[in-house]
């Protein structure tokens, strides 16, 4: 597995996956990368290069335990940039990792080709998810025999009444079947400490990086599921209307590993996203 140095010395692994032109996609978590797979198939179209976020994967853990926060990473992502060779790069990322991808971009725009944020985290931008509006996206699975229960713990959860966060695990899938269960172990974070400081003090800038987004006038795309109560639809499109140049799409029957749920349909979103010229669409 090949790797590079971080700008304060720690050696962080990534894999490549596929040929054709390089698409650098950042995971989220911080989990190992693995979860991500070849994206259902985008390795087809596109020369994946998938690095650990730093303490997780095949990347060491760093020195500095502070180094875990979202801003910090950033420049890991641009370190792996340097190693790669690339004036510029395009970019997807999925859930937590979109923050670092966001930040990314606000900060390194004129290394940015095209942005694909996948069922993204609004925590770089400040946007609230009200409790409403994830059991509003919750109660269009009724029907599924898991629901009672996953519901109820979420309603706890919502209404800051604890609650069982793996009894809300159906949710973030398109279906619940072993495959499912299987894939949400593998996307399970393992360093509980880089999960923690991800979000520490100082990893967001809300204001600056909307100002900065504002100016960014790259192709964007914003993809989320139907099913997704982490990034429910009406927060992507309200997010979407951050920047200049993007698209809102939202995946049907799918949850928050949108590839995993119908491969077919969600690479051929991303495909003609990153083969598109550059267009301002709200859908």
């Amino acid at each position: 597995m090949p790797t590079f140095c971080a700008p304060d010395g720690t050696l962080l692994a990534y894999r490549t996956d596929g040929d054709g032109d390089p698409l650098v996609c950042i995971p989220g978590g911080p989990a190992d990368s693995a979860y991500l797979g070849d994206l259902g198939g985008l390795s087809a179209h596109r020369r994946l290069i998938i690095p650990d976020l730093r303490g997780t994967g095949r990347s060491a853990t760093p020195e500095d335990p502070s180094s875990y926060r979202c801003d910090r990473l950033v420049e890991d992502v641009e370190a792996l940039r340097a190693h790669l060779g690339l004036a510029r790069m395009d970019l997807l990322a999925h859930s937590a990792g979109t923050n670092i991808a966001v930040r990314y971009a606000a900060r390194h725009p004129e290394r940015v080709g095209r942005l694909a944020l996948v069922g993204p985290s609004s925590r770089a931008v400040g946007l609230e998810i009200t409790g409403e509006t994830r059991r509003a996206c919750a109660r269009l699975r009724e029907g599924e025999p898991w629901f009672p229960a996953a519901y109820a713990a979420l309603v706890a959860l919502t209404e800051g009444r604890g609650g069982d966060a793996e009894a809300i695990a159906p949710f973030f899938h398109g279906r619940w079947d072993a495959a499912a269960r299987e894939h949400h172990e593998a996307a399970r974070p393992g360093n509980e400490e880089a999960v923690a400081r991800f979000g520490a003090e100082g990893a967001f800038d809300p204001e600056g990086t909307r100002a900065a987004l504002a100016a960014f006038r790259q192709p964007v795309l914003l993809l989320t599921g139907e099913f997704d109560l982490n990034s429910p639809p009406p927060m992507v499109r309200e997010f979407t209307g951050l920047f200049p140049d993007a698209a809102f799409t939202v995946q049907p029957g799918a949850g928050h590993h949108p590839w995993t749920d119908d491969p077919d349909r969600f690479t051929t979103a991303v495909r003609a996203f990153l083969s598109s010229p550059s267009r301002n669409t709200r859908q």
